[in-house]
């Protein structure tokens, strides 16, 4: 939340759930202290559960219609993870989306939300479309309407979406519900792979930063189902951040983009492979499961002409070999000291 005009600071919320959920391993402490030791007192960190309803108008309350943005990215972002608990799933990303919107729009209405929703929206559609087997990837038919990417266009219906998949679904509707019933600016950013060197990466999410970690360390990597050859695309923090604040800049009311690396940056599971063990020096320890995970896409590439039509100052910048190298650099000592 930008708060312009204050000196209380940019309230964060994180209760480092990704440690529950993944393990240690995951934990995004490690990038909590390095914000607190940069930002220092413009920087204010509060450990609120967002399905905590009380906590959550409380601190909105407090700052009120100085709020100017909200970015909301908590999640239970796993499919796998879902099924194991689908009550925590549904209560942290629907519920707590949920809590978030209404304590916007009583306290702050005239704030931008921005919701980070996900392509798994999209269920496993995206597994009908037209596809060939190339050597090192699939590819959708040339000549398909999709063969930009996969627009906002596609339906959400009629589709194994996971656990996970149907509680974001229910959140990324209240963003649009809000925007359009109570006239609040608000976006769903339906998002490919998030990713950059600030991601505590774990086997069940996050694949690009935990694949190099495990280049990294000679950890054993597997690969589940489709030969490896499954496609996903990749955008930078640093270029949804840059996304973020467009919308900012020009908000909009239920909007909803789909938002990636689109045919920019995307890659295979292999060929990310060789890129890792091209940038790292060594190759990757690593296994190969037939099982491919329950509603997984075996391409999946963003069409980012939506977002780039109502704003075309932004592009991306960062492509999956740059985002790489980046990675490595900035933790190849934090892995390795584990």
């Amino acid at each position: 939340m930008v708060l312009p005009g204050t000196s209380l600071g940019i309230p964060a919320s994180s209760n480092d759930m990704r440690a529950t959920f993944f393990g240690p391993s995951a934990s995004t402490k490690w990038n909590l202290e390095r914000l607190q030791e940069y930002l220092g007192s413009a920087y204010r960190h509060l450990a609120i559960d967002i399905r905590d309803d009380n906590a959550i108008s409380h601190l909105f309350e407090e700052y009120g219609d100085a709020i100017d943005i909200v970015v909301h990215t908590a999640a239970q972002p796993s499919h796998d993870w879902a099924a194991r608990d689908p009550q925590v799933d549904f209560t942290v990303n629907a519920n707590g989306t949920l809590n978030l919107l209404e304590a916007t729009r009583r306290f702050a209405p005239g704030a931008s939300f921005i919701f980070t929703s996900t392509n798994k929206v999209y269920g496993d559609t995206p597994n009908r479309l037209p596809l060939r087997q190339l050597p090192t990837r699939w590819e959708i038919e040339e000549g398909h309407p999709y063969e930009v990417g996969i627009p906002e266009s596609m339906s959400i219906d009629s589709t194994m979406h996971s656990l996970f998949g149907a509680s974001k679904v229910a959140a990324d509707v209240l963003v649009q519900e809000y925007g359009r019933y109570f006239g609040m600016n608000t976006v769903c950013f339906r998002g490919g792979c998030l990713t950059g060197p600030g991601h505590s990466g774990t086997e069940l999410h996050g694949f690009l930063a935990y694949l190099m970690e495990c280049v990294a360390t000679g950890r054993e990597y597997t690969v589940f189902g489709y030969e490896g050859k499954q496609v996903r695309d990749n955008i930078h923090s640093s270029d949804l951040v840059e996304a973020m604040l467009a919308f900012y800049g020009a908000p909009r009311s239920g909007e909803v983009y789909n938002i990636g690396g689109g045919r920019a940056s995307n890659c295979s599971m292999l060929e990310a492979i060789a890129l890792c063990e091209g940038i790292v020096g060594r190759m990757l320890d690593w296994k190969y499961s037939p099982d491919a995970r329950a509603g997984d896409h075996i391409w999946y590439v963003s069409d980012l002409a939506k977002f780039r039509g109502h704003y075309p100052q932004w592009d991306i910048r960062f492509g999956v070999e740059a985002i790489l190298q980046e990675m490595f650099a900035a933790n190849e000592a934090r892995w390795r000291s584990r």
